[in-house]
């Protein structure tokens, strides 16, 4: 991808539209590397958005996660670990549970994220994508694994900037 290609269409070999180019890898810093493209289906969803509203409305629930590095080293189930809940909106009032510290400094973790109405979440990506097939307003039925023991949680999806 040379200078100013970024953004340019990344055709295959019969003219047909496979993404936009956006960056290279060059280990060189000659323009000669690995060349990264946004797939042309993501093109497909994001460029409507962006023209209706300026921005991408991505449906979600509003909470804080540990990376899936951070739960692999610690090895965790695999999901999403919960960091952080807001006091307001629909996690809490789904009654989601955060990480927290006791009173005598120990962590206690939070609820671990496992499958979303009955999809199963390995890591951030897959809730991230999973989301994707929702609109803000959509109830799931969230699965967590708690202290041990599963449950199922409705919450209601809210539009994440």
């Amino acid at each position: 991808i040379n200078p100013g290609n970024s953004g340019g269409p990344l055709l295959d070999r019969s003219g047909q539209l496979i993404g936009v180019n956006t960056a290279i890898y060059s280990p060189s810093g000659a323009y000669a590397g690995i060349g990264f493209a946004i797939p042309v289906d993501t093109v497909r969803w994001v460029v409507p958005e962006l023209i209706e509203h300026g921005r991408i409305i991505r449906p979600g629930i509003a909470i804080t996660v540990a990376s899936d590095s951070m739960s692999k080293r610690f090895k965790l189930p695999p999901g999403v670990l919960i960091l952080d809940v807001p006091e307001r909106g629909n996690a809490v009032d789904a009654g989601l549970q955060p990480t927290r510290r006791t009173r005598f400094g120990d962590i206690v973790l939070g609820d671990i994220i496992v499958a979303v109405d009955d999809m199963k979440v390995t890591s951030t990506a897959d809730l991230t994508l999973i989301f994707e097939n929702y609109e803000s307003g959509d109830v799931v039925d969230v699965t967590v694994i708690r202290q041990g023991a599963e449950l199922d949680l409705s919450v209601e999806l809210e539009t994440l900037d």
